[in-house]
């Protein structure tokens, strides 16, 4: 049994702690901790079994070393923010603790993420014996194991990919995130890019979009391309990658609303002067939007992510479409969460139980397609999300 330590008690912080609760063979002692300490009893209270909580700042690094020398964990479930990867990282290298996050570093005072900061890395875990997995959510996360698992089994080359998110769901309020206001505002409002004949392309915000008729009675929806973390490691991992493209639904209530809000200003990520003091528009506006883990009980309705892949096996061409269809209500009935944060949060699970178990332990920064597909989709049936695969020849 093991200890793990996990970083973060919003709406995908609870799952995985309602995850890691089912499974004592593995996950024998569990520490779960945010900036506000009362958020993580909250949770711990909703849970079978006793868990430990804790306040930490996550920006600390020295606070962060003194919760882990004194819990002593095996593994970090850092689904806290994504600006707060790097000291987390430092944190556990300063500690000897294996190190697993869901979203990739960004930096506060630009809406740009990318790999290369937390890349760097990959000496320093791989000189300590240590493991750094990233993107261990569903986009990124379950979309690259997907790829991962298509690669190995399916095809001999891949030469295009969509990855293809719909969020079917309906909470009945005027204007909410499914996560993180200040995460999915920054994420939505900037420009889109594609990868196609080796290079990278750029569109407007949202100034591309399709219609894709999504299965489990979803139907056809609208979905705009935009850029999605998961390219950049997958244009790398991929053999004979040509095309790999982002997709993801919006309501026109939201679309509206959104373009409202970034006309007035209020999404802006610099600070501006207010009454004498310096406040971020969109961080103010994060503060009057609803919390995401409040959703959960209003949310009706399903999402289905998965990828659509195209390429060659045995020198023909096949088309292959995997996917996941998640119920918002029956999320709630089993942890307490919308279908957003469950997907999030089970994988993030997952993917610390295959390396404190031993199949994914392995010194370095990886990315999800770097591993062995194959244990971690066994686990997706398992833990509840299960997957389904269509061929075309």
């Amino acid at each position: 049994m093991k200890k793990a330590l996990i970083i973060g008690a919003g709406g995908v912080g609870a799952v995985v702690a309602h995850k890691c609760a089912q499974i004592p063979e593995v996950f024998g002692e569990i520490m779960l901790t945010s900036r506000t300490k009362a958020r993580c009893d909250a949770v711990a209270a909703q849970l079978p079994r006793r868990i430990h909580t804790a306040g930490v700042n996550a920006d600390n690094v020295p606070e962060l070393v003194m919760l882990m020398k004194s819990f002593k964990p095996d593994i970090a479930i850092n689904v806290a923010l994504p600006y707060q990867d790097l000291h987390i990282m430092d944190a556990c290298l300063e500690c000897g603790v294996d190190y697993l996050d869901t979203a990739n570093y960004e930096p506060p005072d630009e809406a740009k993420f990318e790999y290369k900061w937390q890349w760097a890395y990959r000496e320093k875990f791989r000189e300590k014996g240590l493991t750094a997995l990233l993107g261990s959510g569903f986009d990124p996360g379950v979309t690259n194991v997907f790829c991962a698992y298509a690669m190995k089994h399916h095809f001999d080359e891949i030469h295009e990919l969509d990855i293809i998110d719909c969020n079917a769901g309906d909470h009945g309020l005027p204007f909410a995130t499914n996560f993180n206001p200040e995460i999915n505002i920054r994420e939505v409002t900037a420009r889109g890019r594609y990868w196609e004949h080796g290079e990278w392309a750029e569109t407007d915000p949202l100034s591309w979009s399709m219609v894709f008729d999504f299965p489990g009675g979803i139907g056809k929806k609208k979905c705009y391309l935009m850029y999605h973390e998961e390219l950049e490691s997958l244009t790398l991992n991929l053999k004979g990658l040509k095309r790999a493209r982002f997709w993801m639904t919006f309501s026109d209530s939201y679309l509206n609303h959104l373009k409202i809000l970034e006309n007035t200003g209020m999404t802006r990520i610099d600070p501006v002067d207010y009454e004498g003091r310096k406040i971020v528009p969109l961080r103010f506006l994060k503060s009057l939007l609803p919390d995401p883990a409040s959703l959960g009980p209003l949310t009706r309705g399903k999402t289905c992510i998965g990828c659509l892949i195209k390429g060659i096996k045995d020198g023909k061409t096949r088309a292959c479409y995997i996917y996941n269809i998640c119920d918002h209500q029956e999320c709630w009935r089993e942890v307490k969460s919308q279908a957003i944060s469950y997907t999030t949060g089970v994988p993030a699970m997952i993917g610390a139980r295959l390396i404190l178990s031993g199949p994914w332990k392995k010194p370095g920064v990886w990315n999800m397609e770097e591993m062995d597909p194959d244990p971690f989709m066994l686990a997706l049936n398992k833990h509840g999300l299960p997957w389904v695969e269509r061929f075309e020849e």
